[in-house]
């Protein structure tokens, strides 16, 4: 699988780099309509969160802005683009006191804002953990509650933040409420399906078009709703009863003084590792549907379509298919995180249904990744298997198949040394699924 392996690799860091939020930062920070000496101020939180920031102030600096302050959050320790500029560390995937304190420094360093100022929010995937913090009058503990009962859900990413975005100080709108009347201007990399700029980072800067009585049907339908604590259930109640103010709607003036917008997407990312295979005589084929649900469904249903594409054509040359989006993993109420990430399941499943294929699956590899780097509350972004690493697995002396029941595709992979961990990548815009699929006659 070496060959096929490198190719792989190859065309994911092509994903990763047309995905490149530096130069997308510093070309929509560059349009902003500066008036000579403007007060700026300046957060970026996410996993993107030190490169949008550096490139956003080498820009607003050739704007000859004023850089007044700013917080940057990101999931490690990063340079500061300016001494008055704070840098912070925020927990991942789940709060903890780094997301609380930086939460606190964000606050402390909004209020010093003027109404003539300006400010630049840079958001990218992960930041509503890395910032979270709970509502002023609700515990950190229960918040934390909540947010591991949320990742443990299965809940896709859009109604996950519909729920976590409630409770959290600076999400649903929160925080263009707190810097109005200054001007703010917010740029995105979506890691959403649909790039819904209410969804990213849990819409600090935008509209919050959840009503208390979706959040109340999702909490419902995901069985959660009776094992919130009952001060979060209060809330809820309070809130219903218009005792508790709704989330800021669109009607809220505060969000007169904003304007928000997506620069990158999983579309670019899958657009640009697309090119790459071109420029290497492959011909790449990319899914407009994106995978979503359940991880280990999504991971056998792709390996058998693959092994029908090559049926279809069994004597073509390689061909290259793309897909982008992001599954999930239900971990049946127990609360755990997993040892394995989404893309780690979703591989370990295509690999189990790879090797029930038998011969017919011979010349098919398959890279599951996360374009941040990383996936779950691992040092992986994925994994890369092909028809033999299941059997390889077995033979390490783990039982794939249990591996797969109890989530625990991290140490299955990482037995035949199947995980693919290429770092902190600087970039979020979901996960990709490459897969290298050769001819019995190439």
């Amino acid at each position: 699988m070496s060959g096929a392996r490198e190719r792989l690799i190859e065309l994911y860091s092509a994903a990763v780099a047309g995905a490149d939020v530096e130069s997308l930062t510093a070309d929509a920070v560059g349009a902003i309509p500066l008036e000579r000496r403007s007060r700026v101020w300046l957060f970026s939180f996410g996993k993107a969160a030190s490169g949008m920031a550096a490139a956003a102030f080498t820009a607003l600096k050739r704007g000859l802005a004023e850089v007044a302050g700013g917080v940057v959050v990101a999931p490690e320790r990063c340079e500061s683009p300016s001494g008055a500029i704070a840098t912070l560390v925020g927990d991942h995937p789940i709060p903890g006191r780094r997301s609380f304190d930086a939460a606190a420094r964000i606050a402390q360093t909004v209020s010093q804002k003027r109404g003539g100022d300006l400010g630049v929010l840079l958001l990218s995937g992960g930041a509503s953990s890395l910032i979270g913090a709970p509502l002023k009058g609700l515990s950190e503990a229960d918040y934390i509650k909540l947010c591991e009962m949320l990742v443990a859900s299965g809940l896709d990413i859009a109604r996950l933040n519909a729920v976590r975005k409630r409770f959290s100080m600076w999400g649903a709108g929160r925080m263009a409420l707190a810097l109005a009347p200054a001007r703010t201007h917010c740029f995105a990399v979506s890691d959403v399906p649909d790039n819904d700029i209410a969804s990213i980072a849990s819409g600090p800067c935008v509209p919050d078009p959840t009503t208390v009585k979706a959040v109340n049907e999702i909490l419902e339908s995901a069985k959660l709703l009776n094992k919130l604590t009952p001060p979060f259930r209060q809330y809820l109640t309070s809130v219903a009863k218009g005792t508790s103010p709704e989330t800021p709607k669109v009607t809220h003036p505060a969000f007169a003084h904003v304007s928000a917008k997506v620069i990158a997407t999983n579309t670019v990312a899958l657009t640009a590792a697309a090119t790459s295979a071109r420029r290497s005589g492959l011909a790449p084929v990319v899914s407009d549907t994106l995978l979503t649900g359940d991880a280990a469904a999504a991971g056998s249903r792709i390996a058998a379509s693959l092994v029908d594409a090559k049926d279809a054509a069994p004597a073509s040359g390689p061909r290259v298919f793309l897909w982008g989006g992001e599954t999930t993993v239900h971990l049946n109420g127990s609360g755990a995180i997993p040892p394995g990430g989404r893309c780690q399941e979703f591989a370990l499943a295509a690999a189990q249904r790879l090797s029930e294929l038998g011969d017919r699956a011979r010349g098919i590899t398959i890279l599951a990744a996360g374009t941040d780097g990383r996936d779950g509350p691992t040092d992986a972004a994925g994994a890369i298997v092909d028809a033999a690493t299941w059997t390889r697995i077995r033979e390490s002396g783990r039982d794939p198949a249990v591996a797969l029941r109890q989530h625990d595709a991290h140490r299955a992979l990482a037995a035949v040394n199947a995980l693919f961990a290429p770092g902190l990548t600087g970039t979020n815009v979901m996960d990709v699924t490459i897969a290298l699929v050769v001819g019995d006659g190439s």
